[in-house]
């Protein structure tokens, strides 16, 4: 029998998971030595890569020595939070990735905690300390303030401590000895993180802790072996731990092991080993799949509940159906509910109509990601304001709160707590580190909407802001979405440099000449706290008559460009976010202007 390790890789969100993963690949044979290889290539989706960050939990494999290393790659956002809690089911030991200069941050905390509560075994990595503006040193303190926070063992409080630069391929022991290659990290891997317990003579049994969907053999199931053996085309029962579905027989139709560099068929497999399984048709994360003769279901880890939620509907505007290859509710229900397979931490609900769903994540960007991604496959479809989900604890209206922790220049210190002191923050701490300020607030979820990109401005970009929920608390009271209005487009048609130059004193532009827009539709934020409409179609009446001066050039101020996050912090109560695949358009829930006044003077 070959020897295991089982291990994650957890960190807060851009510490260098994946890019440490590339460089243990590299390092143990996995690639050729003359072979080009992409940056971060466990990070294999198009979104991934475009936006630098991981997504969705993925599996890999090195070997060293004797010893086979299953490694699973995780998210380290705090919105796909739920990756990490279900993906450390399958492995018996992490490696906690901290910063060198930046130090734990929220997500540090909550993947920490999740993996201290399992019972594993962790090494930390401080990583980056080719930094120059690394301190090590104080970086350490913290790591351990952290772990003695969160009730460690003391076992777990004397665990291997080691120093690396992932992006050099480096590690080394001490902090003030450079290193030469990921050695010692192979090293600590083999010899301190306990192998899989191996329980053989007893029936099989696999808990499934993530999917994956290929269309040719349709759902995929992964997880690690819990104890006996199992072969290719072996009869299969699949159960749940709730019983809420009966008991279903299945054949184990083709599997496979991790290998570096994707996955190699296999015939059979052992308890310890992390496989794929396909042919069981309806598998869902959480179930378990045993031996027939001994249906015994695993307990699943609680994913954490969502905390805000968007509502998905048909889209009903005049350009309707123009750009969109899935246009109906059946077609966003199925896509929905496909993702809810995969994604244990979303929620989807039916609404009073048929036309909409309300579907619930753990943040704007887990929303964000889904929207991004349909629209990309061709749907169509219109999004609401993103709301918060509260709770009543104790005969109290509760809602969730966030930790949220800002690295920002000392001269932007000011207008940063002044903000968050307007949306509700609770001020808990201030760290001095060198010219910047690290400052950690508890806010209101529903007071960061919108606040990313001011936050932005306010720091002349330079800030670097976390958040991950930290808990439920009574309702701080009103929080302003938004201080600006809305400029609202007055009749369907194309937009014409005249009528925008018209417009442009009322407020900043989103679209160009030449842009069709329809009665309703936001072309533009207005500074006032009030909806202006205005007619961005108008064109200039044609005389005889010519003067010096007067028909010069329309000087256009160049159109505020949204990305999908900004619509979305954008958006206001009443409005909605139309969502083509070539097209984001911000518009009003009623269009008609006369409606939407009486509609506003009946509140």
């Amino acid at each position: 029998m070959q020897e295991l390790r089982n291990i994650a890789i957890i960190a807060h969100v851009d510490h260098g998971k994946t890019t440490l993963v590339d460089a243990m690949l590299r390092q143990s044979g996995a690639f050729r030595q003359n072979q080009q290889v992409q940056e971060r290539i466990m990070d294999s989706g198009d979104l991934e890569r475009e936006r630098g960050i991981t997504i969705l939990a993925k599996n890999t494999a090195i070997h060293y020595g004797d010893v086979k290393i299953n490694i699973v790659d995780t998210p380290g956002h705090a919105d796909f939070g739920g990756e990490v809690e279900r993906i450390l089911k399958m492995v018996n030991g992490v490696l906690l990735l901290v910063d060198a200069a930046e130090g734990p941050m929220p997500q540090t905390r909550f993947v920490l905690e999740h993996a201290l509560q399992l019972g594993h075994k962790v090494i930390v990595v401080v990583n980056k300390v080719d930094r120059p503006d690394q301190r090590v040193y104080e970086v350490i303190d913290e790591v351990l303030e952290l772990l003695m926070d969160l009730g460690c063992t003391d076992e777990q409080l004397d665990s291997p401590m080691l120093f690396a630069s992932a992006r050099q391929g480096t590690c080394s022991v001490s902090p003030d000895t450079p290193g030469t290659d990921l050695e010692p990290l192979f090293r600590a891997i083999v010899d301190y993180i306990p192998a899989p317990d191996r329980r053989l003579d007893e029936p099989f049994q696999m808990l499934v802790s993530s999917l994956d969907y290929n269309e040719y053999v349709g759902r995929i199931a992964i997880g690690r072996v819990e104890r006996g053996r199992v072969t290719q085309n072996q009869e299969i029962v699949v159960c749940d731990y709730h019983n809420e579905r009966p008991v279903r027989h299945a054949k184990a139709v083709s599997m496979y092991e991790f290998e570096p560099l994707g996955r190699a068929p296999v015939t059979a497999s052992e308890a310890g080993n992390i496989i794929a399984m396909s042919g069981i048709g309806d598998v869902t994360i959480g179930d378990t799949i045993c031996a027939p003769e001994a249906p015994e279901p695993l307990p699943f880890v609680k994913i954490s509940a969502p905390t805000i939620e968007m509502t998905f509907s048909v889209n009903d505007s005049p350009f309707a159906g123009r750009e969109g290859k899935y246009v109906t509710s059946r077609n966003i229900r199925q896509r929905l509910e496909q993702e809810t397979l995969k994604d244990v931490s979303l929620r989807v609900t039916e609404t009073d109509t048929t036309d909409a769903f309300n579907v619930a994540g753990r943040g704007e960007m887990h929303l964000s990601i889904l929207i991004e991604t349909m629209r990309r496959e061709g749907y169509e479809f219109a999004v609401s304001p993103a709301r918060v989900l509260y709770r009543e604890i104790d005969g109290k209206q509760c809602e969730p709160m966030e930790r949220v922790v800002l690295d920002v220049p000392a001269e932007s210190m000011g207008s940063v707590m002044e903000k968050l002191g307007q949306r509700k923050g609770e001020f808990i701490q201030m760290t001095p580190v060198g010219e910047r300020m690290k400052l950690e607030f508890l806010v209101p979820t529903r007071g960061l909407f919108g606040y990313r990109s001011e936050f932005l401005t306010d720091t002349r970009g330079e800030g670097i802001m976390a958040s991950v929920f930290d808990s439920y608390a009574p309702v701080k009271g009103e929080v302003k979405r938004r201080n600006t209005g809305s400029l609202i487009a007055f009749e369907t048609g194309e937009a014409v440099a005249y009528g925008l130059w018209n417009a442009q004193d009322r407020g900043a532009l989103f679209i160009t000449p030449g842009t069709m827009v329809y009665a309703g539709m936001v072309v533009g934020e207005s500074p006032k706290k009030e909806d202006i409409v205005v007619n961005v179609c108008r064109s200039k009446h044609l005389t005889n008559t010519r003067a010096s001066g007067s028909d010069e050039a329309l000087r256009l101020i160049p159109p505020k460009q949204m990305s999908l996050e900004q619509c979305l912090e954008f958006m206001a109560d009443d409005e909605l976010l139309e969502v083509t695949p070539e097209h984001l358009r911000l518009r009003k829930a009623i269009l008609n202007h006369e409606k939407r006044m009486k509609n506003q003077f009946r509140k």
